[in-house]
């Protein structure tokens, strides 16, 4: 069975302080009696005994002292007893537990870390470069201490295992309509690194806040090719664009003439009308008129 945190109730330290200091300052005064008295008047039996006691008290009020330990805001003190665990203090300021408990802090403070530039293969076999950045605080505090060992180290592999994971499930890149890539769909991307991490770490008592890709690109080896790849595919849509927008134009312009009887055209004429329109339109450099002033049939 995991072990999960529980809350134990240290006394405030202040009252305690105040306490062990007034006894020790009571036991350092009674004991500096005693030896004067046996050095003055000479020591019976009794009085040795006497002495022995004061001192096994003073060292006894020494021992108390060394229970007292301050508990920091988001910050947890986990006791443990001879291997057993007690609890964990969680309330901030001065505190007491019995001088026999072991105390390991436990940082609950959001933190943050990016993991390493990790060379790993995409969905289509594209070597790619992917570092993120991961959010997380520690949750519970004996899971972190009890379930893990070095549970911070724990985090930083896991996540590199959990990115590394997500970089094969998606391409670099959309090529195809509809689909789901590490640069077109961050949102998306960045919501499922977050749970895939946090599945990974849930025995480590951590909640991951936040995971987002900080760094994604071609490996340098195929950068150059993947580069010309990501041109072509933008000249095509751009001219595809270009097209669709071009013959809406020359429709409309057909239209527009018939309607207001410029011109009656058969059906070459408006081939022939629509083939320079869309040459006029397409074109990458300023058309230069030509004036015709023939006919389009001889004779």
């Amino acid at each position: 069975m995991p072990i999960r945190e529980k809350r134990h109730k240290a006394p405030s330290g202040l009252m305690v302080l105040f306490v062990l200091v007034a006894l020790l300052v009571f036991i350092g005064w009674n004991l500096w009696g005693s030896v004067r008295d046996a050095a003055v008047y000479g020591a019976s039996a009794a009085d040795t005994w006497k002495i022995v006691g004061w001192v096994l008290a003073f060292l006894a009020d020494l021992l108390m002292l060394a229970g007292l330990f301050t508990v920091q805001p988001n910050e947890g003190k986990v006791l443990q007893l001879f291997g057993r665990y007690v609890g964990t203090v969680s309330e901030p300021g001065l505190r007491w537990a019995n001088p026999f408990f072991s105390k390991h802090r436990v940082s609950q403070r959001v933190r943050n870390f990016e993991t390493g530039k990790l060379k790993v293969n995409d969905k289509r076999g594209n070597p790619i470069e992917i570092a993120a950045v991961v959010v997380w605080k520690v949750v519970d505090t004996a899971e972190a201490i009890f379930e893990v060992d070095d549970f911070v180290n724990y985090i930083h592999v896991q996540s590199e295992a959990a990115v590394r994971s997500l970089a094969t499930a998606y391409p670099y890149d959309v090529f195809e309509e509809g689909e789901e890539s590490l640069v077109s769909h961050t949102g998306e991307i960045s919501h499922r690194l977050r749970h895939e991490i946090q599945d990974r770490l849930e025995s480590a008592g951590v909640n991951v806040i936040e995971a987002r890709v900080s760094h994604l690109a071609y490996s340098p080896e195929i950068a150059g090719a993947m580069l010309q790849r990501q041109q072509a595919a933008a000249v095509i849509a751009a001219r595809k664009k270009i097209v669709e927008g071009a013959v809406g134009m020359v429709e409309n312009a057909i239209d527009l003439l018939s309607k207001q009887r410029v011109l009656d055209l058969d059906e070459e004429r408006k081939a022939a009308m629509v083939s320079n329109l869309l040459v006029v339109l397409c074109s990458d450099s300023r058309p230069r008129p030509v004036v015709n002033t023939g006919t389009l049939y001889p004779g």
